[in-house]
């Protein structure tokens, strides 16, 4: 079976480095996976979109994700944008950077009762954790929370070749932060 992933966020917010790091996660627990990025002009805070596809049997399509199985929103601002939801259907998950309640999320976005909405408030989080507004890796706690995608031990063992000492203590605790903080809406 095959998922597809679309993660929403802004440039300098580590949404690219997330849709790696969860098919890093993915291979290193047997699975078949891609992961690439789409943006426009590259500059910190524009609008950005990365996505990964992970199966257990290999990935023969090679094109954008138009009808995710999950949707992870990284940035805050973009919790209520109605183009985050694009392509998401019943049965689907959208897991938003948001310190309300989900079924906020659910309501403005005007989506079907299938969907599963969860909210975290991985801004929060990461300035508690991280000392910055890096939302990516509590992101990545709620969608191992949520979803049976990757195993928490694996996405750990990513984020311990990826950072190192004191980074790599404060990305831990966002992650395990991330995970602890989701609320079901």
């Amino acid at each position: 079976m095959m998922t597809e992933v679309r993660f929403h966020g802004r440039g300098g917010q580590g949404v690219v480095s997330a849709a790696r790091m969860v098919a890093e996660a993915a291979v290193s627990q047997g699975m078949y996976v891609q992961s690439f990025p789409e943006f426009g002009a590259e500059r910190s805070g524009a609008p950005i979109a990365a996505y990964a596809r992970i199966s257990d049997e290999p990935i023969e399509i090679h094109s954008f994700i138009y009808r995710p199985n999950i949707v992870v929103v990284v940035d805050k601002s973009m919790a209520f944008a109605k183009s985050v939801a694009a392509g998401l259907e019943g049965g689907g998950t959208i897991i938003a950077n948001y310190d309300g309640d989900p079924t906020e999320v659910r309501s403005k976005l005007g989506l079907a009762k299938g969907v599963k909405v969860y909210s975290v408030d991985a801004t929060g989080v990461a300035l508690k954790s991280i000392g910055k507004d890096y939302p990516n890796t509590p992101m990545l706690g709620a969608l191992v929370r949520t979803t049976s995608i990757v195993k928490m031990e694996a996405l750990s063992k990513v984020l311990a070749l990826r950072f190192r000492g004191e980074m790599q203590a404060k990305n831990a605790e966002a992650l395990r932060l991330g995970f602890e903080g989701v609320k079901a809406g």
